[in-house]
């Protein structure tokens, strides 16, 4: 089978790729052959294929004729979509802006997994956002979390996370207690300098409207009208976990993020976000979310990495379910 698609020229490269990178891939993952014929672009292959590949390239035409830049993980995912027959779906993602970073670029969910994501937060008081590292858990919330300040929603913006190495090694590092903690924050940090800029963080944070700090700090305190947010919540205890939830006051929202594949507790420590999710599925308001390794929005290969992984102890459980 044989299919025509005009693709603008100035658009060309864009959607081509470096070094038609991306047409490359196309070709290899759909097996079709694709040609650029004056200003038509002609797919060959069998009559499924061909039609995939249409449906990708007309996503990607889409996408970058409402302005956005093209990536590889956009490639990526327009064909996990066009397999699925989901392609309209991905073209919704674009409408849903949540804010600019301070460089102007625009902040919107990149898979369905993360447009579900987005939109409990928006309609829960607590939401539990479950993936692997790359689905822009944490990065998410950090922007709703700034736009419900910006839009005067909430009054300030906490953000914690466990120093589970407080007991061992913080001792060791220099300067004062804020400086020993500063490096396991520092993703937080990295979120909230990209999105609200430097000059605007610093300033709200000395206004006490912006707090970074670790989990610890949370305890014996009423948290009203913020925007709270637990990351890495696969390092609490069941205890941090349940001093953390009873914090919330009348005004605020909840978002709690983690991965359960990276947990640093001790082999026979239970995770408080495990023990979470069965003590709190059934609570109206509470919504849990899970990403995939489909949602996975780093470098492409960082998605390989967790699918690999994801393979190996898919097979460690089953060999020692068998050895049992």
């Amino acid at each position: 089978m044989e299919e025509f698609i005009t693709i603008n020229a100035s658009h060309a490269s864009d959607i081509f790729g470096p070094c038609d990178a991306y047409i490359k891939k196309i070709e290899r993952s759909l097996k079709v052959s694709i040609v650029n014929r004056d200003d038509k672009v002609v797919i060959n292959g069998s009559d499924a294929n061909v039609r995939h590949a249409r449906a990708v390239l007309e996503t990607l035409v889409a996408l970058r004729n409402r302005g956005n830049a093209i990536s590889e993980q956009d490639v990526d995912y327009s064909i996990a979509m066009s397999m699925e027959e989901q392609q309209q779906e991905m073209l919704n993602l674009d409408k849903d802006l949540i804010c600019h970073t301070i460089n102007g670029r625009p902040i919107k969910p990149k898979t369905v997994g993360q447009s579900e994501y987005i939109n409990a937060i928006r309609n829960n008081m607590i939401v539990f956002g479950l993936g692997p590292a790359g689905t822009g858990k944490t990065y998410l919330a950090m922007a709703m979390a700034i736009t419900a300040f910006k839009n005067g929603e909430v009054e300030r913006i906490i953000l914690t996370r466990p120093a589970i190495e407080a007991g061992e090694k913080l001792g060791f590092l220099p300067g004062d207690l804020q400086s020993k903690v500063d490096p396991y924050l520092r993703p937080l940090y990295d979120a909230l300098y990209q999105i609200m800029g430097a000059d605007s963080f610093n300033k709200n944070m000395e206004k006490g409207l912006i707090e970074v700090a670790p989990l610890a700090y949370m305890r014996g305190r009423t948290l009203d009208n913020a925007y709270i947010i637990l990351d890495e919540a696969q390092n609490t205890t069941p205890a941090q976990m349940k001093m953390f939830l009873t914090r919330i006051g009348f005004g605020s929202k909840v978002i709690v993020t983690g991965d359960m594949t990276q947990k640093d507790l001790a082999s026979n420590v239970k995770s408080g976000l495990e023990v979470a999710l069965k003590v709190l599925k059934n609570i109206e308001g509470i919504s849990f979310i899970t990403l995939t390794s489909k949602d996975v929005v780093r470098h492409p290969l960082v998605m390989k990495i967790v699918q690999a992984y994801d393979k190996y102890e898919s097979r460690q459980k089953r060999s020692s379910s068998d050895k049992r």
